[in-house]
């Protein structure tokens, strides 16, 4: 059985395969995602599990050097768009390097997290509780 902190066996997968800049996107209960892009489905119902929850997983298994978030999160939902920015600052201090945020309209957010390797679904009720992880290298 694995040890660390990530169980989830196609999220596991996901992250030990990534190469420098590939991108996943975190996104909420509502984020529409294509069929050609990989679902990964958590949601179990309304919160559960949270973005914010979902986002300390994958931050603690995988090197991020860049992230995406829609405009519209910093306006609609500052709350957990304040705690985004906070777990990314946390990030940032524990592994020594900036990462770098990036801010575009949601419809431009909505295609780009087209290109992603995969789409976490989360429990999350909150709009635009979404972001893309630009995936960086350990060394």
């Amino acid at each position: 059985m694995k040890k660390h902190t990530l169980l989830h066996s196609e999220l596991s997968y996901l992250v030990a395969t990534l190469g420098h800049t590939d991108e996943i996107t975190i996104c909420d209960a509502g984020l529409p995602i294509p069929e050609q892009v990989q679902r990964i489905d958590l949601a179990l119902t309304h919160g559960v599990p949270s973005f914010l929850e979902t986002v300390r997983v994958i931050l603690s298994e995988s090197q991020i050097e860049g992230v995406i978030i829609a405009q519209e999160f910093k306006t609609v939902s500052p709350t957990h768009h304040d705690a985004l920015i906070r777990e990314l600052a946390l990030e940032s201090e524990s592994i020594g390097k900036e990462i770098a945020i990036h801010y575009v309209s949601h419809d431009e957010f909505k295609h780009r997290s087209a290109q992603s390797r995969a789409i976490v679904r989360t429990g999350e009720c909150t709009p635009y509780a979404n972001v893309i992880f630009q995936a960086g290298v350990v060394f």
